[in-house]
């Protein structure tokens, strides 16, 4: 097992310089097609949001099965821009800095190698670059050496067990703030400098100069509108039941003004701390605003009144984001690594904002510029 995503049909190339250009994507869940197999949410029925259905994640050669168990790499992920242009997906849900192995294998982007199989996404983005001609490599990483998912589940319990007169805040909990002290903050930014590095190191092993291909880093989109912007209220249960976004106002609005900034800011700072001469930015902060989960100006299918993703009106009236999810995906086909997540519009979304950094060859900030789809995806602009 080699541990290579889905690749585009386009034919073997000679190596570095000649033949079919590719954009490889490295990373974590943000970047691999977390939750791209929905179009929204609804309540009632899986159906109205199931974009892709059962084979979502499939990357295998034949489509039926995941490489790598939970990677979710999904057939939406921002890396396959068409237009000639080869797309390769290495990145995995879940994965840090550098390899974990646990109950199930995260790849890092290092240089691991067990030799049975299992390696690291620099080895395995050497190993395609020296007989491919990978132009652009696209990076997301970061959110899990902050422990994103722990954060999350922890101001999703202090929501559901405190009540609305005493309500108990995670940005306080001392789990949650010890990812953003001044020490864990330089700790991250050194190793995701070292990842960006490292894939400077695996394009050099494969035979590329510095000139000869694009770094392009991503931040991490806001996920969930600060709590003025929330449609369901605080008191009950109803914004987590139903909306699937059980956070405090309070906590609502530090995750956007604190823990996103916090690492986003890392994330940039990390770019200059690698020294990677080639390395542009792609700004995904807001890329989502106004599509996020549980935003006023969006809504479930039955709250909008719509009955499927492909309706014409479905990217503009449903959310972006993937709901977050507890004991509900139990009897579904709903993961709860999912919850959070840029969903199949998300990821077209930022799939054209890629686009465009590649074509233009430079990096930008990635909005919404209007209504409806445009050859199939969410009208963004590369500002």
């Amino acid at each position: 097992m080699t541990g290579l995503g889905l690749v585009a049909t386009p034919a073997q190339a000679d190596g570095p310089g000649s033949g079919t250009p590719y954009v490889v994507t490295v990373g974590d869940s943000y970047i691999s097609g977390e939750a791209g197999r929905w179009a929204g949410s609804s309540n009632n029925s899986e159906a109205p949001a199931d974009a892709l259905g059962a084979h979502a994640y499939h990357d295998n050669a034949s489509g039926t099965a995941e490489l790598i168990p939970r990677c979710h790499r999904s057939r939406s992920a921002e890396g396959y821009i068409g237009g000639g242009v080869g797309g390769l997906n290495l990145a995995c849900s879940g994965a840090r800095t550098t390899t974990s192995t646990g109950d199930y294998f995260k790849p890092g982007i290092d240089f691991y190698d067990d030799g049975a199989g299992h390696l690291g996404q620099a080895k395995m983005l050497q190993q395609f670059a020296t007989t491919h001609n990978v132009k652009q490599v696209v990076v997301s990483i970061g959110g899990n050496d902050f422990n994103f998912a722990s954060i999350v589940t922890q101001c999703v319990t202090d929501f559901l067990l405190s009540p609305s007169w005493n309500p108990d805040y995670c940005k306080d909990d001392s789990s949650v703030v010890a990812n953003f002290t001044s020490a864990n903050v330089t700790a991250v930014r050194g190793r995701i400098a070292t990842a960006f590095q490292n894939i400077r190191t695996a394009m050099q092993n494969a035979g590329y100069s510095d000139g000869g291909w694009t770094l392009l880093v991503q931040t991490y989109p806001s996920p969930l509108p600060p709590g003025s912007g929330i449609r369901y209220g605080q008191s009950g249960y109803s914004r987590q039941s139903v909306g699937g976004c059980g956070f405090w106002n309070a906590d609502a609005d530090w995750a956007n003004s604190t823990a996103l900034t916090t690492i986003n800011t890392t994330v940039r700072a990390a770019i200059g701390q690698s020294g990677l001469p080639n390395a542009r930015l792609l700004e995904l902060q807001s890329a989502f605003n106004g599509r996020r989960l549980c935003e006023k100006t969006v809504g479930l299918y039955e709250e909008v009144g719509l009955s499927s993703w492909t309706q014409s009106t479905a990217v503009d009236k449903t959310e972006w984001i993937n709901q977050i999810r507890t004991v509900t995906t139990v009897g579904s086909n709903y993961y709860l690594q999912e919850s959070l997540h840029p969903n199949y519009w998300g990821q077209l979304a930022t799939r054209s904002c890629v686009r465009q950094a590649y074509t233009q060859n430079r990096g930008g900030t990635c909005t919404i510029s209007g209504a409806g789809l445009l050859n199939g995806e969410p009208r963004m602009t590369l500002n």
